[in-house]
């Protein structure tokens, strides 16, 4: 399938704020607005962590979406996430309309923990709201020793976002895929797309930025490729990526969502698999020959234009630790967050 695209150049003139200062603010602006103190700390960690890593469209920008999905009345800012049994005795999370980072916090957590005994482990998680970087649920699951295949659908009356192949309007939310396996010496490889040719939060992040879209990702009202973010919210759509493939993959997360797991009553209901991965083989033996996978794609000669292979999630990993903690923030982006700072009493 065709690489989901995860990058939009924001050219605008940028900010350097230590993740400490930022998570002082964010976590006193969510606790303004009714949340409780280690919610609000976990979701700005959470939020934090994707700037730290350059997925800026899963990054500190939500922070104004939550809110407004917060006061709005949305998501329930006393929803806290449950581990339970369904009649069934399946475990699931319900996240009781919460913003869905604590729920997926939690679930991975349990699904491993069930894992360790059982060498496999099923959970659904229901009745959330936005879930974040799913990546980062699934780094930390693999350093674990745990293979991780999550999908999330259910909710496209709420979230019309993407057009399915052949059609020309918006009918399927971006329905994400998340897949994790531990590698080798380099950690983790890590698959975290929505099904669509480009995610729903770079548009947001476009339009904040005043940036364009790049090309034949999304069409305008008229079916029209477009690269003017305005035209995807003024009844727009985004093109399933891979075409038919990213249609088929949104299609199965929305029966899973919905058919199978709903109805939702926030925004997705998600299904989670953990598998550890020394049921099947000895840890050293599989991270060798995980290596010499890995090295052996690395050493692939470069496409005209490219820079090489990359592996997937490994991005990731070398811009955190080129951060050093530190985030570049748009100066767009953070002056729409010490307005809502302001508003709230928090101070910058």
């Amino acid at each position: 399938m065709e690489e989901t695209i995860s990058k939009i150049v924001l050219n605008e003139k940028r900010l350097r704020l230590t993740s400490d200062h930022v998570n002082r603010v964010l976590t006193g602006v969510f606790m303004a607005v009714g949340f409780s103190e280690d919610i609000s700390d976990a979701v700005s960690s959470h939020l934090i962590d994707a700037n730290l890593v350059g997925v800026e469209s899963h990054g500190i920008m939500r922070v104004l979406e939550y809110v407004a999905q917060a006061k709005s009345g949305y998501l329930n800012v006393s929803g806290r996430p449950e581990l339970m049994k369904n009649d069934k005795n399946f475990l699931e999370v319900n996240a009781n309309g919460g913003i869905g980072i604590p729920a997926f916090n939690l679930a991975y957590d349990e699904c491993c923990k069930t894992g360790e005994n059982d060498g496999l482990s099923i959970m659904a998680i229901k009745n959330v709201g936005h879930t974040g970087r799913l990546g980062a649920y699934a780094e930390a699951a693999g350093k674990r020793g745990f293979l991780t295949i999550c999908m999330g659908g259910g909710n496209r009356q709420t979230w019309r976002q993407v057009a399915p192949h052949g059609g020309a309007k918006a009918m399927l939310p971006t329905n994400p895929w998340c897949i994790g396996i531990p590698a080798g010496q380099t950690g983790p490889v890590v698959l975290d797309f929505a099904t669509s040719k480009i995610a729903g939060g770079w548009i947001y992040a476009a339009k904040s930025a005043g940036a364009l879209l790049p090309d034949n990702c999304v069409i305008d009202a008229d079916g029209e490729i477009t690269r003017d973010p305005e035209d995807y919210f003024s009844g727009g759509a985004i093109l399933p990526a891979a075409e038919h493939k990213g249609f088929g993959l949104a299609l199965i997360a929305e029966l899973v969502g919905e058919a199978l797991l709903g109805p939702s009553t926030t925004e997705c209901h998600w299904l989670l698999f953990a598998i550890k991965v020394d049921q099947f083989r000895e840890k050293t033996s599989f991270e060798r020959v995980a290596d010499e996978i890995l090295d052996e794609l690395r050493s692939c000669p470069p496409a005209p234009g490219s820079s090489g292979v990359h592996i997937p999630g490994e991005r990731e990993r070398i811009q955190r630790e080129l951060s050093q903690n530190i985030l570049q923030i748009p100066v767009s982006t953070w002056d729409q967050i010490c307005d809502l700072a302001s508003k709230y009493g928090v101070s910058i």
